[in-house]
């Protein structure tokens, strides 16, 4: 069986096509995979990393702005997506594909449009509640839609009636569990632990707004705190070294019960650990808040395609399962005054945690591989 994989740009697009691949690679050895990606987003990396065979097309998304800049590069953007439907007709006929499947970002329209032309059976995932430009064009097309959340069916005119599978976890956030996680990070059974970020590269807003909230928590106690800033936020250890944070390594930064590091590199021991967890919207991020069952504030980015982080956010909060506060209304005050609120009242704390775990779909690659599998001939 050959198995062809198109997705690239983010993280958020490319872990759960590997997850997927790596657990038909695992159940059927015998199977081909290709990946077919961008040569300068981080597919380039991770797909070959993954022990996956990977080949590039060149492609770019549209600018929706009016500036001559952006009318000249969305004329660019043409020609590519001219070269890329031959580089992809290249590809298909050359590997000829049992099954093709896209995982979103711009080069998924190219491949996946020109593997229905030539008759391979096609599905797609869409990983967010309101779906991107290119799955909402292809949903017509393939055989197979695949969602994370119900909520993104309305947003789609699909060919065949959609499947919710869930999206895939990294196994090592399956296995991690509170007492244990907090055990290892010597934190008392009965004080609470917040956890905030703003992704890998940090979120400066989330950090003004934590900064005064930090300093409390790190003056009287009341809470364990773990914050990154992110490697975009690095000023802000200086920031908080200014303030009587002791640097502990050029990383990490320690005052009382606060910790506030560059970025987070166990995240599922800190998010076991958790009672409370702070961040963005991102699909991947969610979907690990549900796995572990955890109440959360999300704070969606409104710098995403369709502002699909709110729509994210909205579909936990909408079932009781996380509060959110925009990014126009984030201050230390309001973001204080809603910690408090959480932090004061357990059995509002085990009520989202309970909904939000009642959200988890815990074997979504096994969900997803069995509908990839289904539509070999």
């Amino acid at each position: 069986m050959k198995f062809l994989f198109a997705t690239g740009g983010t993280a958020g697009h490319i872990n759960p096509a590997l997850a997927t691949a790596s657990y038909i690679r695992e159940t059927h050895p015998d199977a081909e995979i290709l990946f077919i990606g961008t040569a300068d987003h981080m597919e380039a990396r991770l797909v070959p990393g993954a022990g996956f065979d990977f080949k590039t097309i060149e492609i770019s998304g549209f600018k929706r702005s009016l500036s001559p800049k952006s009318i000249a590069d969305n004329v660019s953007t043409v020609f590519k997506l001219v070269k890329s439907e031959a580089e992809s007709k290249k590809i298909i006929k050359e590997f000829q594909p049992d099954v093709a499947v896209g995982f979103g970002g711009y080069v998924s329209g190219p491949v996946l449009d020109e593997a229905v032309k030539l008759g391979v059976p096609c599905c797609i995932h869409e990983q967010n509640a309101f779906p991107g430009i290119t799955n909402k064009q292809l949903a017509k097309k393939v055989d197979r839609v695949m969602l994370t959340v119900e909520d993104a069916k309305k947003h789609l005119d699909c060919k065949h009636e959609p499947v919710v599978t869930g999206l895939p976890v990294r196994g090592e956030i399956l296995e991690k569990d509170r007492e244990s996680a907090r055990k290892e990070m010597q934190i008392p059974a009965d004080r609470k632990l917040v956890l905030s970020f703003g992704g890998s590269l940090g979120a400066a807003p989330l950090n003004e707004a934590m900064f005064d909230i930090l300093k409390k928590h790190a003056a009287d106690g009341s809470v364990y705190h773990i914050h990154s800033v992110g490697t975009n936020g690095r000023d802000y250890l200086d920031k908080f070294e200014a303030e009587g944070f002791e640097r502990v390594s050029d990383t990490v930064l320690k005052k009382g019960t606060v910790e506030v590091r560059l970025y987070i590199d166990d995240m599922d021991r800190c998010m076991a650990a958790a009672n409370l967890v702070i961040g963005r919207a991102g699909a991947s991020s969610l979907s690990e808040i549900e796995a572990m069952g955890r109440a959360s504030i999300l704070i969606p980015s409104p710098y995403v395609a369709e502002n699909h982080q709110f729509h994210n956010a909205m579909a936990l909060v909408n079932r009781n399962a996380a509060r959110i506060i925009e990014e126009k209304d984030l201050t230390s005050d309001s973001l204080a005054a809603m910690m408090d609120e959480l932090l004061g009242d357990d059995a509002l704390l085990f009520e989202i945690e309970k909904n939000a775990r009642a959200m988890a779909i815990l074997d979504a690659r096994e969900r997803i591989a069995e509908i990839v599998l289904s539509l070999v001939k």
